[in-house]
Order: C-alpha cells, then structure tokens, then sequence
C-alpha cells in the first residue's frame, strides 16, 4: 500500500486570501493569524497576496477568480457570519461554504473554508485569537498540508 500525504512545508508556495470586510476587527484577526501561520511554515511574504471582499457571500466569487488564474497553490476564505434575528444567517453561511466548496473541485486548487458562522460575536472573537486559538492560523496550516498533498497526487501538475 502506499499512502499519500502532503506536508506543512511551505517553501515555495504561493498562497492567496480572500478575506471579508465585514465584521473586519476579527476578520483582521483572522488574516493575521494565517500570515502568521504561513510564515511559520516557510510561506514567504512575497508569495502571498491579500484580496479584501466586502462579506462572506462575495468570497467565493473572488476564490474562483484567484484559483482559475493558476498563480496560486492554494486559497484561504476567511470571514465571519454572526446569527442574527433572520433567515440571511443561513443564507449567506450556507451560501459562502457551498460557494467556496465549488470552487475546490472546479479548479482542483485546495480553497480553504475558514468562515466564522457564531451565534455571536463573542464566539466569533473567541475563534480569531482568543480561547478557541486562531482560525486563520489553522486554515494557513491546512491550506500548506493541501497544496502539498495535491501536488503529490498521481497525475498533478
């Protein structure tokens, strides 16, 4: 049997992030969090470029854009979504994780789904440097191990 597994060595890995304005004082600590992670994991800064959307709904468009271009390894999505008294919740979570999904197997570049989706803002704060840890670092780490496991994969490019 051989088992095949990607590694969280970052060198020479260009990443891209698309991060919501939207509820920014946490999503900025998101973006943080992830450079920090990339950086940690050998990502140079010079191999990675930052595109702002003004919420999670817009993530997935500007995802597809960066991932068709084949510039990059892989995508990080971050952003928040906080329940509120309405059904646009469900809507826009539902729509930014299904959005973000597709453009994973349309264009076979890992997109990695770091979309807050909290009660409130306490918990989203809670997942973006506080008790909870980062998200954005955690997503950093997987979008490393997943470009690297995809480029191992018979037949990659």
């Amino acid at each position: 049997m051989r088992e095949i597994r990607g590694d969280r060595a970052g060198k020479g890995i260009r990443v891209a992030i698309v991060a919501a304005r939207y509820h920014a004082p946490v999503t900025k600590k998101l973006v943080e969090g992830a450079l920090a992670g990339l950086a940690k994991h050998g990502v140079v800064t010079e191999d990675v470029d930052l595109a702002w959307v003004p919420g999670a709904f817009e993530i997935p468009l500007v995802a597809r854009a960066l991932a068709a271009s084949g510039s990059y390894h892989a995508v990080i999505c971050l952003g928040v979504v906080i329940r509120g008294d309405t059904a646009h919740f469900d809507l826009v979570a539902g729509e930014a994780a299904r959005g973000i999904a597709q453009v994973s197997r349309e264009t076979g570049v890992p997109c990695i789904f770091e979309v807050l989706a909290t009660e409130d803002l306490s918990q989203a704060e809670a997942r973006a440097g506080g008790t909870h840890g980062n998200k954005g670092w955690e997503a950093a780490e997987a979008a490393v191990e997943m470009a690297s496991l995809v480029a191992a994969l018979p037949g990659a490019r």
